[in-house]
């Protein structure tokens, strides 16, 4: 399910702007997003503050294994089904925690992230995965723009992955908590807005240029105009 949100709700965000409604949607699908993915790198992040406040990286790790536990206790609660993206993250921040503790070693957990972004990066590049998320309109005229900005997205992924892995090796858990965190939101944020206006300027572009009956025909049929 969080993968499926994660990339749902930042596809989701090309709803046609006219429609009220679907506009709000949209907006609330990108924060759910925006939180699903905060909440996947939560136990990471509470490990690193932890350790940087106490210098104890037994208390940190079973502190952030409690965590990711919770979140999973919480869904149970709540009788929300659990994807295999959560288990996936539980499993990870575990196994990070035990190697950390193993081998006393912190760089562990902060990988569990770059595995993270390598699944979603992988489950991105297949392509036309954006299409059912967007207006019928834009599925009817511009599917290919859409495949490449799917493409793009699975890029941001792997980039992200690769810059996690690469700050948890190279530099300190200051440098990672500062850089990883700003990173994510802004780059997803960036790509979030490009993707929205290259969708949206190639629809408005091609139907334009249309023939009007043509052009009439495919609005009526897309629910853009009402008959």
């Amino acid at each position: 399910m969080r993968a499926r949100l994660l990339l749902g709700g930042v596809a989701s965000l090309y709803h046609h702007r006219g429609r009220r409604n679907e506009n709000w949607d949209a907006m609330k699908s990108f924060f759910d997003a925006v939180g699903l993915l905060l909440a996947d790198l939560a136990s990471s992040l509470l490990f690193i503050v932890l350790l940087s406040l106490t210098g104890n990286a037994a208390l940190s790790v079973c502190l952030a294994i409690a965590l990711g536990l919770a979140q999973i206790g919480i869904q149970f609660i709540r009788r929300k089904p659990i994807d295999i993206m959560e288990w996936l993250s539980l499993f990870l921040v575990i196994a990070a925690g035990i190697a950390t503790l193993l081998t006393d070693d912190p760089r562990f957990v902060l990988f569990k992230p770059s595995i993270i972004y390598a699944i979603v990066g992988v489950v991105m590049l297949k392509p036309g995965w954006m299409n059912r998320y967007l207006p019928a309109i834009a599925r009817s005229v511009a599917p290919d723009v859409a495949t490449y900005v799917g493409f793009v997205w699975a890029g941001l992924m792997f980039v992200s992955g690769a810059l996690n892995a690469f700050l948890g090796i190279e530099f300190d858990l200051h440098t990672w908590a500062v850089v990883m965190p700003a990173f994510g939101i802004v780059s997803k944020a960036v790509l979030m807005v490009a993707g929205f206006a290259a969708i949206r300027l190639t629809v408005s572009r091609r139907v334009r240029a249309m023939p009007e009956a043509e052009r009439d025909a495919l609005l009526i049929s897309t629910g853009v105009r009402a008959q």
